[in-house]
């Protein structure tokens, strides 16, 4: 490739992506982290669900389900998308047709001649107490750009969503997929889907919603352990992933908040959506993409000092990166804050208004 051309992915990228390999790797990762470091950064590692290799870990997942009866477990393909293939159950009868069939669940005709191969499936304990807005479940969707591996260097964008369910959650229900599967492609099938309002919150108003209801400190609390998540996950692959100079990610992160407010993280995808379900949405991903092309700089035009390219931060390159408009005296060393700012779009939004004004208009401001 000449030196400009870039392309996505990385080599060995599903080791994130992958439902097994993500979990995988996070577990061997804390291990490391508790025999270098201590337990208690290992335990900052504590943010993806109890989850099992299916058929790999079969025999390991029973003596789990065995120990706590009556809970809600979940099944996923490992390299599933849209939601297609995913049910909860309570009694290991009923994965039962998925064992005999020796790693094949036939989860519906339509999904298994689009698929046309085996997969194995990961088993996860559901999260049954998931944080609600107006009774209903949600899930963030955030977006990491990620241009090297050795060294790391990631950027997070500051815009991104939520994606809420159209019925209320019952957990009593664990057959209702509007109920507890916040896929889009879901969610836009359900009866009381609106296709004007959608079923996305923009982040900035998820952001102002928590704020209002917990306080600004709490939600500062929370959006560190979501930096965490990203941190982590992205050092457990950095020795398995090959770096490419010519090569980058634009990961889509699916994040769960439980009701004390703890993020967990659901899965990577490598390939997120850039489909608008509505014109706000249509407007966030281009211009992401637009900030995307423009941190690639295949036209050279950046230092490689900048900390914010658009509505991207750069979090962490080779070691973490902190914002620069700390008051030191006040804060002191010890209370360095990262350069991120997930949900803080008001100015982005400001600056797209003023842009998107005919010339005209312009001249006068």
């Amino acid at each position: 490739m000449e030196e400009h051309q870039r392309i996505c992915h990385f080599r060995k990228c599903y080791e994130l992506t992958r439902k097994n390999s993500m979990v995988k790797n996070l577990k061997r990762y804390r291990k490391t982290l508790e025999r270098d470091v201590g337990w208690r950064e290992a335990a900052k590692c504590d943010f993806f669900p109890r989850t099992f290799d299916l058929p790999n870990e079969y025999h390991l997942f029973v003596e789990e389900f065995k120990k706590s009866p009556g809970s809600t477990w979940i099944m996923k393909p490992v390299s599933g998308r849209e939601g297609k293939g995913i049910f909860l159950f309570r009694k290991l009868k009923d994965i039962m047709d998925w064992k005999r069939d020796a790693g094949t669940f036939r989860y519906s005709e339509e999904v298994q001649a689009e698929e046309n191969q085996v997969q194995n499936y990961v088993v996860q304990r559901y999260l049954e107490n998931p944080y609600l807005i107006n009774g209903k479940k949600f899930d963030l969707r955030v977006y990491v750009l990620v241009t090297s591996f050795h060294p790391l260097k990631a950027w997070l964008y500051r815009d991104g969503f939520a994606r809420i369910c159209t019925t209320r959650y019952d957990l009593n229900s664990i057959y209702d997929e509007y109920s507890h599967l916040t896929n889009v492609a879901v969610q836009r099938t359900a009866p009381a889907y609106d296709p004007e309002k959608g079923c996305k919150w923009q982040i900035d108003q998820l952001r102002r919603y928590l704020t209002a209801k917990h306080g600004a400190e709490i939600v500062e609390a929370m959006l560190k352990e979501v930096d965490n998540i990203f941190i982590f996950s992205l050092q457990s692959v950095q020795k398995l992933v090959i770096n490419d100079k010519h090569c980058f990610e634009l990961y889509g992160y699916d994040i769960l908040l439980d009701q004390d407010l703890k993020p967990w993280l659901i899965e990577v995808n490598a390939s997120p959506s850039m489909a608008g379900s509505n014109q706000e949405d249509y407007e966030m991903k281009y211009n992401m993409l637009e900030d995307t092309l423009h941190i690639i700089d295949m036209e050279a035009r950046l230092t490689g000092e900048e900390k914010r390219v658009g509505g991207f931060d750069l979090f962490w390159h080779d070691g973490p990166v902190y914002r620069e408009d700390i008051n030191m005296e006040t804060l002191g060393c010890s209370s360095l804050t990262a350069n991120t700012h997930l949900g803080c779009v008001n100015d982005r939004k400001k600056q797209l208004r003023v842009l998107l004004k005919p010339l005209s208009v312009q001249k006068k401001l």
